[in-house]
């Protein structure tokens, strides 16, 4: 079995468009409310929910163990999903936009900046949250609803490897 290392792109509006918004200060729509005293950052992201509602969650996420084998990936088929960190901290998005099951070569990961969050599209495949801290918080806007809003795919045989000295690399980058 051949192995192939994912690279670890830094995560940018342009790179990630295909898969949904980057939701961050820089570029965002400032407005000035609450006679002056506050900066509202405007619609850093759409939230799709088709017939459901929008709901807010906080995901804790533990980190794993590297190299990481990515060998499965997720979809939500009726809303979008926004991840934004609470903490400070450097973490992982790994994605494919193929619209049946995502082939390995389809496969992109992202280093996302603790400031730095990211609202998936409806039907965009992605890994379950990956973190580098030992442990993060991310406040969580998805979909809640009739219809079934979580497909998997396994894959038979994961090939694709985040290294850990990539992403303890991705850790030491400003």
């Amino acid at each position: 079995m051949v192995t192939r290392n994912i690279v670890i792109e830094p995560l940018t509006k342009a790179a990630f468009a295909r898969y949904g918004e980057v939701i961050e200060r820089d570029g965002a729509e400032l407005r000035l409310i609450n006679e002056g005293t506050t900066d509202r950052l405007h619609r850093l992201a759409k939230v799709e929910v088709g017939a459901g509602r929008a709901i807010v969650s906080i995901f804790h996420g533990r980190r794993r163990s590297f190299p990481l084998t990515i060998a499965m990936m997720e979809r939500h088929p009726l809303g979008s999903q926004a991840f934004v960190p609470l903490h400070a901290a450097d973490w992982l998005v790994v994605v494919s936009d193929d619209p049946g099951a995502p082939e390995e070569k389809t496969l992109r990961c992202f280093r996302a900046r603790g400031d730095q969050g990211v609202n998936y599209r409806a039907g965009i495949w992605h890994h379950p949250l990956l973190v580098l801290a030992p442990t993060q918080d991310f406040l969580v806007v998805d979909r809640e609803g009739e219809g079934e809003n979580l497909e998997e795919i396994w894959f038979a045989d994961p090939v694709v490897r985040v290294a850990a000295a990539d992403a303890q690399a991705s850790l030491a980058k400003p």
